[in-house]
């Protein structure tokens, strides 16, 4: 009888390993919700709070994929709390506001603690009101509530170099912030009043989230900026810790005694070269809110 040739006896010996290792991860993955109740890639074994990070300008790609991941964490059996790690100066208003919703939606099925990071101001803010409690470092820079609209002016440089435009419109207001033009009184008042409606909604989200009084909440939506400390002693903050403190909190909210068993989820990222090209452009437009135009940003000196 013939001998079979070594390096064919070594591929079936391999292949029969990666088919045991395969079948040995669809197994654990029906056994410990690595189906539609797992959060990321990994097989949670039994009850964990999930960790939801958020990093970084909340624009509409984040938003977006930071809302998926909060409503897998909602769905998935195996969690028991959410903990959403918030390091962010603010961003765009309307994916805040969606984020501020998922966290409702989590929050009605089980408890949901934010914990702030290095910086979670603005937009930042918002999103971590919507939480069941709010934790963050006694030197984690918050606040910052409100909103801005940058209007770029270039007329005078324009003039310099003998450039200028002619506009056709449908509307008075049809081309309100044209960088070649100052805003006429009318076109400010317009702004101002969508600014200020806008500034409504924020205070009156925060109001809700942390169950405050909305004349408190627009007492201190004046824009400025506090550390942690003093986002505590006013109300905005339930407890001085970091993230350790902050998953400590949401294990023992949901019920659970001893060590929390803790998963980071997997945020489903777009690839590199995208968002290098993305930051690129943004840097090149002049930041975020040159293309964003209307956002909830803090617009300070961020820490080192």
């Amino acid at each position: 009888m013939a001998r079979r040739h070594p390096i064919l006896r070594g591929l079936a010996i391999l292949t029969t390993v990666v088919l045991a290792l395969i079948g040995a991860a669809v197994v654990a993955g029906a056994l410990f919700g690595g189906g539609e109740g797992s959060v990321g890639g990994r097989f949670p074994f039994g009850k964990t709070v999930t960790v939801v990070e958020l990093r970084g300008v909340i624009d509409e790609a984040s938003g977006t994929e930071v809302v998926a991941t909060l409503e897998r964490a909602r769905r998935a059996d195996g969690t028991v709390a959410v903990v959403v790690r918030i390091d962010s100066p603010g961003g765009s208003v309307a994916p805040a506001q969606e984020i501020y919703d998922a966290i409702w939606r989590v929050r009605a099925v089980k408890p949901v603690v934010a914990s702030l990071g290095t910086i979670a101001a603005s937009a930042g803010y918002y999103i971590a009101s919507a939480a069941n409690v709010v934790v963050a470092d006694a030197g984690t820079l918050t606040g910052s509530l409100g909103v801005i609209m940058e209007v770029p002016q270039y007329r005078t440089l324009a003039e310099k170099v003998g450039v200028g435009e002619e506009v056709v419109k449908s509307g008075p207001f049809k081309d309100v912030g044209h960088p070649l033009r100052p805003l006429a009184p009318e076109e400010r008042a317009l702004l101002q009043a969508m600014i200020d409606d806008v500034l409504g909604q924020f205070v009156d989200a925060v109001a809700r989230g942390r169950g405050l009084d909305v004349d408190k909440v627009r007492a201190l939506a004046d824009g400025r900026v506090f550390s942690g400390a003093q986002a505590h002693a006013a109300g905005l903050v339930d407890e001085l810790g970091g993230l350790d403190d902050a998953t400590r909190i949401a294990w023992a909210r949901a019920g659970q005694e001893g060590e929390p068993r803790v998963v980071r989820a997997r945020v489903h990222r777009r690839a590199w070269w995208i968002e290098l090209l993305d930051r690129t452009l943004l840097e090149s437009a002049g930041g975020p809110t040159r293309v964003a135009g209307f956002v909830s940003l803090y617009r300070g000196v961020l820490p080192e």
